[in-house]
């Protein structure tokens, strides 16, 4: 098209791109360039906003690295991860609710045995934490040889990977259910913290006028062969935030009560926490029926 205008731009955009590209990725470009062009026209955006928009872009590029994904925050502080999470991983079956992973799980944490703490470095004065319960499935039976990988941040609000006085791994551990469907770790109470405000991201928390912080709790992902990994985070239902999370990414059904432990055990508090996980398998087969 030779006399592109305000009103035929969207359309040129879109009929520029070639037939033989897979029509999912037509039906996503498709859509995104209609509500991107119809924002731009719904707020007048002007040419210096645009500009200082693309800067803001490479400004996040530039800080992001392995250890920190700026546009996952960015994201987040949108609401866009905890929707799509929400979009792709309905409960269909009476599993257990998911949340966003977040940005700071990590690959091939230590395998502990049941009942172990993932406690490495310790900070007094911080309150300890065994969490406990059973995995079952959507019919009710326990699932045994169930993996949880666990992690949560330090009280001094950081994990790990941001904070090089750690020890690697801290507050990390990967534990099985035993043949009971059963597991049992040891933690700290987990802390409220700020997300990393520093670069883009927080220009945007800026820009909004919202708060960086999250509610204290506890990151899990559920995994087995045959059922669907579930991921998760559960939440102090003391910790403050709870009602104005920085990720939007609280869920009733997932505030957990910690209690007083009992008099003569090893932690501070303790929690039960029961998850139920999905057999893609069975479900399959009674789809199939």
């Amino acid at each position: 098209m030779r006399n592109i205008t305000l009103e035929n731009v969207t359309d040129a955009v879109i009929n520029a791109m070639s037939g033989d590209i897979p029509a999912r990725n037509r039906e996503i470009m498709s859509a995104a360039i209609k509500h991107i062009h119809a924002f731009c026209k719904e707020v007048d955006l002007s040419y210096d906003e645009w500009l200082e928009a693309m800067k803001w872009f490479v400004r996040a590029g530039h800080i992001s690295n392995e250890a920190r994904n700026e546009f996952i925050l960015i994201s987040d502080i949108i609401g866009v991860e905890v929707l799509v999470d929400m979009l792709d991983k309905k409960p269909t079956h009476g599993e257990t609710i998911t949340t966003v992973l977040g940005p700071f799980y990590r690959e091939n944490s230590p395998v502990l045995p049941k009942g172990a703490s993932i406690i490495q470095k310790e900070y007094p004065g911080t309150e300890t934490l065994r969490i406990t319960g059973t995995i079952r499935d959507t019919d009710g039976a326990p699932v045994p040889n169930v993996i949880l990988d666990v992690w949560h941040d330090a009280p001094n609000g950081l994990y790990d990977l941001q904070d090089p006085e750690q020890p690697d791994m801290n507050f990390r551990g990967r534990f099985e259910t035993d043949e009971n469907g059963e597991y049992d770790l040891v933690c700290y109470r987990p802390a409220p913290y700020p997300i990393p405000y520093d670069g883009a991201a927080g220009e945007l928390l800026n820009y909004m006028g919202h708060h960086p912080w999250r509610p204290g709790h506890v990151h899990f992902m559920i995994m087995k062969e045959g059922y669907k990994t579930l991921i998760s985070q559960i939440y102090d239902s003391e910790t403050e935030y709870l009602d104005n999370d920085s990720v939007f990414a609280v869920k009733e059904d997932l505030v957990g009560r910690l209690e007083k432990a009992p008099e003569g055990a090893d932690t501070d508090l303790a929690m039960e926490f029961n998850f139920v996980i999905r057999n893609n398998a069975k479900l399959g087969a009674v789809a199939a029926e």
